[in-house]
């Protein structure tokens, strides 16, 4: 698995974050890592963009960006608005293929959701995917309304034939409620793929020393950690409605 693309079911999932767990579990593993954003979208030049925030979070990452666009709209919008030139899968394609003839993994980290466009044709993300014939990595979220939106994008993901390598929760809540917890057994049903991780709430605020030794506790051997998904699911398992735990 040279690359790995990972998208989100929506923005605000803990799509950067999760980027940084796997980028920080893969180091651990004594991989080299490379991470590339292919539009950042809502930041002037000068600020730090989510390439920069995994690279802080997980270490010694190589980073790579391929456009810039000030305002925090879906890259192909941003791009028209600014009068930029947008960025073009077959570009994203392009620059992920470089960086792994010199990395053992490759993080492609796109914006949003799987079908948010970056140009004015409509390319995608996924298209990306399928240039590069790469698996994919869902973020969800772990709350109501996360079943419908992880599975639409595993549906679409399947009828582009894309290969979806499983589903990440992004901020697993410190206290979840009945439907979080349902849902860690209900989101792999619909994702038809299996759960690969569960990032805590407020994961990126740790310092980054912090962050890199606990990374790998958080996401499946798969992703070059320890979580196992059965004793997770055991653990945050809801109580039945007779009081036992279902």
């Amino acid at each position: 698995m040279p690359v790995l693309v990972i998208t989100g079911t929506g923005t605000e999932v803990g799509k950067t974050i999760t980027t940084a767990a796997v980028a920080a579990a893969a180091l651990a593993a004594g991989r080299t890592v490379a991470v590339l954003k292919p539009a950042q979208t809502g930041l002037r030049p000068d600020e730090r963009g989510d390439a920069d925030e995994v690279a802080r979070l997980a270490g010694a990452v190589t980073t790579a960006e391929l456009a810039r666009y000030p305002e925090p709209l879906a890259p192909g919008t941003a791009a028209r608005r600014a009068g930029m030139t947008p960025v073009r899968p077959h570009e994203v394609a392009e620059a992920a293929q470089k960086l792994a003839t010199e990395h053992d993994l490759v993080l492609v980290e796109g914006a949003g959701g799987l079908l948010v466009r970056f140009d004015e044709e409509g390319g995608t993300l996924a298209d990306a995917a399928r240039l590069l014939n790469a698996p994919v990595l869902v973020v969800a979220s772990a709350g109501l309304g996360t079943l419908n939106t992880t599975e639409l994008t595993a549906r679409e993901l399947r009828s582009q034939s894309l290969d979806l390598l499983g589903v990440v929760i992004g901020s697993w809540p410190t206290t979840p409620d009945l439907a979080s917890r349902c849902n860690v057994a209900d989101l792999p049903e619909v994702a038809g793929a299996p759960l690969l991780g569960a990032l805590p709430e407020g994961a990126g605020t740790l310092a980054p020393a912090d962050f890199r030794a606990a990374a790998p506790s958080w996401v499946a051997p798969g992703l070059d950690g320890v979580w196992d998904a059965e004793v997770f699911r055991g653990r945050e398992a809801p109580p039945s409605r007779n009081g036992g735990v279902s």
